[in-house]
């Protein structure tokens, strides 16, 4: 059995320790800052030494994704064996148990499909080479919502995006943002970590420092220093990580560009400081239930099941990880041509569909759990099917005038040029935490604790009486061990709480759900605004591919 090491310090690896030589340098470079008249004359010594160390720790980031696979400090729970693994499905995704074998009816199944899908490739090589022709926009729409054939996604969602002409009046421009990212940007850290994490259930993304987690370190860094209003928020990592599984690195970084800032799509808003955008759609969703669904909207509410509960994957990061990846391409195809209202209609879409489940099961975490993770595995349904009911939700949706979102603030678009160099602040290079609270967050937060140390003593008190002899309740110590690392959780996982982010939400949540909310935390890095949701969209209770514990140990201590 291998020796555990001990948890690191944020800079414990870099060697950097209180010593006379660090002192001195430390001394030289803030005599380097005063006599070039800089305005960081008032940063202290210790200011100072955590710049440095910052700074080395970036360089040391970038040091190892630029050496790859070559990297000769990979840990082992980072490069999970390929030999667990007996099965890969067509996107690359990896699953630990072997397909059954299937019968000469689902065979037949298969080979019909793998017919249907050379046909319509045969149709779509046309419409591509056609793209401005009268007849390819007459079926342009028809055919995107049938689907767009896996080995032509790539040429499709590229003329939908418009990438030719991003890249082309752009040259240049992402290798500069690049460096500047090497040499400046605050987030590096942060998305080491969901690098990290993200798809290490698939080919591409399996092996540490491999070539697709090193284009997608590259990606969201320089994306980074380019949207200085987003700077980086958890969340893109799973937007750009699907699509560099169809593009290539500067392709990748303009799609993401372009789903960020234009208005078809406009997720800028739900990454920027207060997630406005993702308010809106909450808000949206929320009306949408109370007008076409009051019966399960009642369902939910007596339970307790906010929206905010189960429907963040579901705008944040367009359905991935919370519908088959199958289904998820299909919506993507969809919302690349229609944008926004595409979310809107599916979530509507998903809760029309499971109506019935929904409304036989009797408590918040089994709600919860069959929209997060049970779906996810087996939605039930077959693809076009659901896509079916998408587009009479749709027509739905139009006719009783809920398709669009209310208007939208001027902010949840870009206010400022983007590729522009910009120098981060103090405490934004030094990666401080802002930790202002203000009096509502102060009071959620309250809340929060209260009803999950509420919820602690209920399982307590079952434990000691499931634990009691001859009817008398037996007081054990392993009881009062869980009681300390029960209180220890909860103030690490429910530790900061951003006002923007939940001053709209009901304070009426249980501890189960907090496994899906467990923190909204915002970093104070000045002009760059990189926004993070600690655990909210990426590190989820059943994720069987990393060491959770171990990173939300040194996220929520760093």
């Amino acid at each position: 059995m291998p020796t555990l090491r001990p948890s690191m310090t944020r800079y414990d690896r870099y060697g950097l320790t209180a010593s006379t030589e660090q002192q001195k340098q430390s001394t030289e470079q803030q005599q380097q800052v005063r006599d070039s008249g800089g305005d960081s004359t008032t940063m202290t010594d210790e200011e100072l030494l955590l710049l440095e160390r910052a700074n080395a720790e970036r360089d040391e980031i970038f040091l190892r994704y630029d050496r790859g696979r070559k990297c000769d400090n990979i840990d082992v729970w980072e490069d999970p064996m390929f030999e667990i693994y007996t099965q890969a499905d067509r996107y690359g995704f990896l699953h630990p148990v072997a397909l059954s074998p299937t019968g000469h009816t689902k065979e037949a199944e298969i080979l019909l499909q793998h017919k249907t899908e050379m046909e319509r490739v045969k149709k779509w090589v046309k419409m591509h080479k056609n793209w401005g022709s009268a007849a390819t926009k007459e079926n342009l729409r028809r055919r995107v919502m049938k689907g767009i054939p896996d080995r032509m996604r790539a040429a499709i969602w590229r003329k939908l995006l418009d990438l030719d002409r991003q890249v082309q009046d752009n040259p240049g421009m992402y290798e500069r943002m690049l460096e500047c990212a090497r040499a400046r940007s605050p987030d590096i850290r942060q998305i080491d970590f969901d690098v990290n994490r993200q798809f290490r259930n698939h080919v591409f993304y399996r092996e540490r420092y491999s070539v697709k987690q090193q284009s997608l370190f590259r990606v969201l860094a320089a994306y980074s220093m380019y949207n200085t209003e987003i700077g980086y928020c958890q969340g893109m990592s799973t937007v750009a990580a699907v699509l560099l599984m169809y593009f290539d690195e500067e392709d990748t970084f303009w799609a993401l560009d372009v789903l960020m800032t234009n208005a078809r799509y406009a997720m800028h808003g739900l990454y920027i400081v207060g997630f406005p955008k993702l308010m809106r759609f909450l808000e949206h969703h929320d009306k949408i239930l109370t007008k076409c669904l009051p019966k399960l909207k009642k369902h939910l509410d007596k339970h307790d099941v906010h929206s905010v509960l189960y429907s963040l994957k579901w705008f944040f990061v367009i359905f991935i990880e919370r519908i088959p990846f199958s289904l998820c391409l299909r919506v993507w195809d969809i919302y690349m041509m229609f944008g926004e209202r595409v979310l809107t209609a599916m979530a509507y879409t998903i809760l029309k569909i499971h109506k019935s489940a929904i409304l036989r099961m009797k408590d918040m975490d089994e709600v919860t759990d069959f929209l997060q993770t049970r779906l996810h595995k087996k939605f039930g349904y077959e693809d076009d099917h659901v896509i079916k009911v998408l587009q009479n939700s749709l027509d739905e949706l139009k006719r009783l005038k809920l398709l669009n979102l209310p208007p939208a603030a001027a902010n949840e678009l870009p206010t400022v040029p983007r590729g522009q160099t910009v120098e981060p602040s103090t405490k934004a290079r030094i990666g401080h935490r802002n930790e202002q609270f203000s009096e509502r967050e102060i009071a959620l937060k309250e809340t929060v604790l209260y009803r999950s140390e509420s919820k602690n003593d209920e399982d307590d008190g079952d434990e000691q009486y499931n634990n009691g002899v001859d009817g008398q309740v037996v007081c054990t110590d392993r009881t009062a061990t869980a009681d300390d690392d029960d209180d220890e959780r909860t103030e690490k996982d429910y530790d900061d709480i951003t006002d923007d982010a939940v001053s709209q939400l009901h304070t009426g949540v249980s501890t189960g759900s907090l496994r899906t909310i467990q923190s909204f935390t915002t970093f104070d890095t000045g002009t760059s605004l990189a926004t993070s949701l600690n655990s909210l969209v990426i590190i989820d209770s059943f994720d069987d591919y990393c060491d959770n514990d171990r990173i939300i140990e040194e996220s929520t201590r760093l």
